[in-house]
């Protein structure tokens, strides 16, 4: 897979099959955002791209930054050189929803996870588009426990439809829609919040 236009957001801290945990630093926090498509490769030699989903962003804390907050008055400056000089440490977590294998998607868990420090990168449009040209995926977000599920799949169909040419935007969410409505017929509380969500 041609990565000239991906770009790297962090590394693997810690993996399984169900998904990872990816380090970086918070001068790179403005590329990855909640619900974006990532991938970095599986721990096998066998040419795999596991496919994921950001969940959460977490940014921890450090000595310097518990004594910076009981200061009565911060300098601009201050706050500046802690946030672009020091290497703030950033945490994301993303769950695995599939992978390519000989460039084809597939919707299912890889079958080995990630290694650590391995580089994990944002999917372009073209990644983006090829993987969810079917919604085998959902049942995987909607059924992960760990997850927040609703916010997690809104947000993946709709950066999933902006990676789109516009005027194929609006169909990708009313087909994206109809599969939510198979999926969820039976907990229509949850099938409405999904749909106001993604709604065109």
């Amino acid at each position: 897979m041609n990565v000239l236009d991906e770009r790297m957001v962090g590394r693997v801290l810690r993996a399984s099959t169900m998904g990872f945990a990816c380090g970086t630093r918070s001068g790179e926090l403005s590329l990855p955002k909640f619900g974006a498509f990532v991938r970095t490769r599986d721990a096998s030699s066998e040419g795999i791209e596991v496919i994921g989903l950001i969940y959460a962003i977490r940014i921890d804390d450090d000595p310097l930054v518990r004594q910076l907050i009981m200061a009565n008055h911060i300098n601009q400056q201050t706050i500046r050189d802690q946030r672009e000089n020091r290497m703030v440490p950033v945490e994301m977590s993303i769950v695995n929803i599939g992978y390519f294998q000989d460039e084809k998607p597939r919707h299912i868990l890889p079958p080995h996870p990630p290694i650590s420090l391995d580089p994990v990168y944002l999917c372009d449009a073209n990644v983006v588009v090829r993987f969810t040209q079917v919604f085998d995926f959902f049942r995987l977000v909607l059924n992960t426990s760990e997850v927040p599920n609703e916010e997690l799949m809104a947000a993946a169909i709709l950066n999933a439809a902006g990676a789109r040419p516009l005027d194929q935007q609006r169909d990708f969410l009313v087909r994206a829609g109809r599969r939510l409505t198979q999926l969820l017929s039976h907990d229509l509380g949850r099938l409405n919040h999904l749909l106001r969500l993604i709604r065109p």
